[in-house]
Order: structure tokens, then C-alpha cells, then sequence
């Protein structure tokens, strides 16, 4: 899977295809075929499928010379707008840009689908598309958070994908992002928590705490270590690696995550541009202000995976720029690698024997791209 014959792979190389609506998304084209280019240059394993308005991308492709010969375009006029409603794009999205992406991962010519656009249409369309896994109830979407883990970040679901979650549900959250930290974090036996709004046991709803006994019980079959409830400030911390919850909960989370960190770093630019001292301080720490940029920098971690589908679709931000868009490819490309669906498909199926799961030699730490 991931093979697409008319682009044609290095001697002895493997390729992975990664299918792109390139049309999505508030930067336009130019962004998404920019963010293609700077993941192609620092992996060479890499190809794309391109969907959207030939015209406007052969232009925009053909400027990029890593793009020669790993790149197809495939013509789609349709474009799904952000502010298009889900049912109004599965009853009419045929012939879009997303749902062209979307079939190249269901025909099996890619092995991962990212795109720019429309949250709630790329679910939907991903859903009747690609369908749920069997034994999943709802997918959700699954995004990474910068840590104090070694690896840099936690991973926190579901983050938008539905706005409800019963005990059931978030009992196969747990399965799922343990087997997603597995096979793309590379985390070998993943801790959990449940987010609630204290660790005691007594505190929380009432589908929170039955789930709180639910994931004690079926952590050794899941292959992870559960770590109990986790508050809002755990997040970030070292104390977990994957952190399960309810939609609107994590969503919300996530949005407030992306605007303090656009925040402070705003406030820092503020602060050091205030005095001509304080200019001068900044000359004298711009290495260590960079480091802290880079750390909190939410396009280093732009990508939410849906999981749950028999496929992988990679969500980025509407607002990515090149950077974002990197980040995402690189997130889907490693997805695709390790065969990451396909295991998590045996996860759900088998409710989860340990080793099942287990990584294979492609399924390391994430590379940078």
C-alpha cells in the first residue's frame, strides 16, 4: 500500500505516497505545494498525489525542482470552503479536491491523506469513505502537545472529532492512542490518563468514573500503563504520554493551548522590542529565545490524525503555513510507514494482546523533515 506506479521510486528505494487536498486551507496552494517541497527535500523516500485545479498547481509544482518526478497532479475543479456544512459536502462533494484525496487512500495509491480544510466536512467525507473500523463506535481525532517528555511531546483525544464520549467510547480512545503513541511516537508502552477535573476518584461525571475503572482494567491487554485521572495542567507534563477525553473538552483544550503559546510568544516580542536595553538583551539571548520558540511553536505539532477509519487522514490547521504543512506530511508519511492502520485495525480487532501491537523497525522515534 502507498505505491502509486506513475511515480517511479529511487533504485532500491521505498517510496510512500502521501495523497494531499491541495486545495484546503486558508493559505491557498501555494502554501500546501511549498510545505510539499520542504518535506521532499529532507526525505527522499517521499511522493505525492496532489488534487485540486491542475491550472493553478502545475505552475506552482513545476517551480520546485524536488518536485520533479515525485510529484502527480491529479485535476479536480470542486474545492470544499471552509465554512462549507458537512452534509451539503458528503451529498455534493464528489468531484472536490478532499474527496479525491480521500479515494486515493480508500483505492489504496496512497498511504496516508492530509489536508488543510474543512474540520467537520473531512470527517464526514473520511467517514462515509473510508468507514470505521470494525468495533469502532466513534473516531476521533488525535492530536500531539509539547512536553516535558523526552520525546517532546504528549498526545491528547479526542480533540474535535465528536463532541460526546461515553464510558465505551473513551475506553477505545485509550486503545487507539496507545497503539498511535506506539507506532508513531515510538513510545514502547505508553502511559494513559483520563482527563477529569481532579485525580481523586470520587470527583468527576459519572461515565467518567465508570471509564476510570474500564481502563484500569484493560491496561494490560492494552499494552499501556494507566496512570488514573489527569488534570488540565498534566498535559503538558511528564507524567503521562496519552491523555483521553471527550471531544468538546479536548478541543477546547487545544484551541487554548495554540492561542497562550501564540501569546506569549507575541508578549515576548513585545517585551524585547520595548527599550533600546532591552533590544540589546534580546541580541544577547537570542540563541535560548529561539530554542524556547521552536519549543512552543504550535506548527511543529500541526496535524490531527483521525483514527478509527479503515485509513489514515492527517488534519492540518486551516492557517498552516509551509512549516505547518511540513509538519503534517511528516506526521502522515511516518503513519504510513510503520503500517500504522493496519495495527491499529489488529488492536481494536484482538482488544489489544500485548506484542500484537508492537512496533517493527520502521516504527522508531518520528524523523525530522
Amino acid at each position: 500500500m502507498g505505491a502509486d506506479t506513475s511515480i517511479l521510486p529511487e533504485q532500491g528505494a521505498r517510496r510512500i505516497v502521501i495523497s494531499v487536498d491541495a486545495m484546503g486551507g486558508d493559505r491557498g496552494p501555494a502554501a500546501i505545494v511549498a510545505g510539499c517541497a520542504r518535506s521532499a527535500s529532507k526525505n527522499p523516500q517521499i511522493a505525492f498525489l496532489l488534487h485540486g485545479r491542475k491550472a493553478e498547481l502545475e505552475p506552482l509544482v513545476a517551480r520546485r525542482a524536488v518536485l520533479s518526478g515525485r510529484c502527480e497532479i491529479r485535476d479536480c475543479e470542486g474545492v470544499v470552503t471552509m465554512g462549507a456544512k458537512p452534509s451539503h459536502v458528503m451529498r455534493h462533494g464528489k468531484g472536490t479536491s478532499m474527496w479525491a484525496a480521500i479515494d486515493s487512500v480508500r483505492a489504496q495509491e496512497a498511504g496516508a491523506c492530509v489536508s488543510c480544510g474543512n474540520t467537520g466536512a473531512l470527517m464526514a467525507l473520511s467517514m462515509i469513505r473510508l468507514r470505521k473500523l470494525e468495533g469502532v463506535n466513534r473516531p476521533a481525532i488525535a492530536c500531539l502537545w509539547p512536553s516535558r517528555n523526552p520525546g517532546g511531546f504528549n498526545m491528547m483525544l479526542d480533540v474535535g472529532a465528536d463532541i460526546r464520549a461515553d464510558e465505551d467510547d473513551l475506553l477505545q480512545y485509550a486503545l487507539m492512542g496507545a497503539s498511535y503513541a506506539r507506532n508513531g511516537l515510538g513510545v514502547a508502552h505508553p502511559r494513559v490518563g483520563l482527563l477529569n477535573v481532579g485525580t481523586e476518584e470520587h470527583k468527576g461525571r459519572a461515565e467518567l468514573k465508570v471509564a476510570n475503572e474500564m481502563l484500569a482494567r484493560a491496561a494490560e491487554l492494552g499494552g499501556y500503563d494507566y496512570v488514573g485521572f489527569v488534570e488540565g495542567g498534566d498535559i503538558p507534563s511528564d507524567r503521562v504520554d496519552v491523555i483521553v477525553t471527550d471531544g468538546f473538552t479536548g478541543n477546547v483544550a487545544l484551541k487554548t493551548g495554540e492561542g497562550t503559546a501564540t501569546m506569549i510568544s507575541d508578549f515576548l516580542n513585545d517585551a524585547f522590542r520595548a527599550t533600546p536595553l532591552s533590544r540589546l538583551a534580546a541580541l544577547l539571548a537570542m540563541t535560548s529565545l529561539r530554542r524556547l520558540s521552536k519549543r512552543i511553536d504550535p506548527r511543529r505539532v500541526n496535524g490531527g490524525v483521525f483514527l478509527g477509519l479503515n485509513g489514515t487522514v492527517v488534519k492540518s490547521h486551516g492557517a498552516a503555513d509551509e512549516t505547518g504543512i511540513s509538519a503534517a506530511i511528516k506526521l502522515a508519511f511516518k503513519l504510513a510507514e510503520s503500517n500504522f492502520n493496519e495495527r491499529l485495525a489488529a488492536r481494536v480487532a484482538s482488544a489489544a494482546l500485548p506484542g500484537n501491537d508492537a512496533p517493527s523497525k520502521e516504527a522508531g522515534p518520528v524523523k525530522k523533515q
